[in-house]
């Protein structure tokens, strides 16, 4: 397994966690192309050919008003996010074993949305679209492509999106959503994890160009 984070600090607390002879790091921009050529070609060399991409990476960006939301915070969003996806499938599908799986992480802001976060959403739609454009050039060699849409999840991203959600609300905004999930609770990260897991294995083996929501009803 390799993984692939900005932050060379946060891979070397990963590895240390994880402790394993099967993985490997890298770092790099996921919207830089010369990067994500480097790390599938780390993979390659010490992996062999890819089974399974999951393209996660993510960025808030800000939560406002659409005439004050910011132009270089919306571009670098897209960037992440969907730039981010694109060059990953671009230099990724290659290097892939027939009959494998890219999963790609949206949210459920890609099938839904509310006003504020004109970025996130923007870019989280715009993989939908990416995904299903993908999903129809892999089926030819078997490889599946989906996106995975989780609702508010009790990890440190979530917290930083209510954290500023909040102010602008004038309410707590976990308690807001938790309000707005029939039922009743964020999801955990390890119930994301089992989902992606569903798309990259072949429990899954006849779904492409699926968009998998996970979001207790939210979007319902």
């Amino acid at each position: 397994m390799l993984l692939v984070d900005l932050q060379e600090a946060e891979l070397r607390r990963l590895g240390d966690q994880i402790a394993s002879e099967d993985l490997a790091w890298s770092v790099a921009d996921v919207t830089n192309a010369n990067d994500v050529a480097a790390y599938v070609a780390t993979a390659l060399e010490r992996f062999g050919k890819i089974d399974v991409l999951f393209s996660n990476a993510g960025t808030v960006g800000a939560i406002a008003p659409i005439a004050e939301y910011p132009e270089d915070v919306f571009d670098r969003v897209l960037a992440v996010h969907v730039k981010g996806a694109f060059l990953a499938c671009k230099y990724g599908l290659s290097a892939m074993n027939d009959g494998g799986s890219i999963v790609i992480m949206s949210s459920v802001a890609g099938v839904r949305a509310d006003p504020g976060p004109y970025g996130y959403v923007t870019a989280k739609h715009a993989q939908v679209g990416l995904m299903r454009a993908v999903a129809k050039e892999a089926a030819a060699r078997a490889i599946r492509v989906n996106s995975i849409h989780p609702g508010p999840v009790t990890n440190a991203f979530q917290r930083d999106v209510e954290d500023k959600l909040s102010g602008v609300l004038g309410t707590n905004a976990t308690a807001f959503f938790n309000e707005r999930i029939p039922l009743g609770r964020h999801a955990t990260p390890e119930e994301i994890a089992e989902s992606v897991l569903y798309l990259a294995s072949s429990q899954s083996g006849f779904t492409t160009g699926s968009t998998l929501i996970v979001d207790g009803g939210m979007s319902t």
